[in-house]
């Protein structure tokens, strides 16, 4: 099975993410591209383009699926590179663009969001790391419709809500060095969230 993997804010935890589904799935051919987790506005909005150009030979090989993080930008990309539009396609979301905390030191943009939501529409399954992620996903994009002006077709929400699921991020254990894991001990388990201004690092 051939799969591209797209990953176009490439910060740590998408990139461990990446990295495990590699090492755990390794009767898959896997091709991975990424671009650096910086310039969020830019990365968001211009990986599309970025790749569609640069990375023009590699996205025109043949793929039987093509699995990315939601800060890809799927509908252009697909748009710009014909040979992805027959390729079944999966948009994971390790967060979501509207229960993204907000900061007064960052400029607000809806752009986004509409970036999630074309991306959204032109997937054919949406997979979230919880529920409260698909959740809070689905009632940010009926809020967001809600406020756009005019010529809002009626369903977008219901379309979304019908190829969103819910698949957690997998918790192995380790052992440590070559002495296996104690069964009768109780597991400790360290939740390594975002360090930024909204956690108070």
């Amino acid at each position: 099975m051939k799969v591209l993997l797209l990953s176009p804010y490439n910060t740590a935890s998408h990139h461990y993410w990446c990295h495990g589904l590699q090492q755990q799935f390794t009767n898959v051919d896997w091709t991975y591209l990424t671009l650096p987790g910086r310039f969020f506005s830019w990365r968001i909005r211009g990986n599309g383009l970025t790749w569609s150009i640069q990375e023009r030979e590699t996205l025109a090989k043949r793929y039987d699926l093509v699995l990315a993080t939601s800060m890809t930008d799927l509908a252009t990309l697909r748009g710009l590179c014909p040979a992805l539009c027959t390729v079944p396609n999966v948009l994971y979301f390790h967060e979501n663009q509207f229960a993204y905390p907000q900061t007064s030191l960052a400029h607000a943009s809806v752009e986004p969001q509409m970036v999630s939501l074309y991306s959204a529409l032109a997937a054919d399954t949406l997979l979230f790391n919880s529920d409260y992620n698909r959740r809070t996903f689905l009632t940010g994009v009926e809020q967001l419709l809600a406020r756009l002006p005019d010529h809002v077709p009626p369903g977008v929400t219901a379309i979304l809500a019908r190829k969103a699921q819910v698949l957690p991020v997998p918790i192995v254990t380790h052992s440590s060095g070559s002495k296996p894991l104690a069964p009768n001990l109780p597991m400790q388990i360290v939740w390594n969230h975002r360090w930024e201004y909204d956690k108070g690092p």
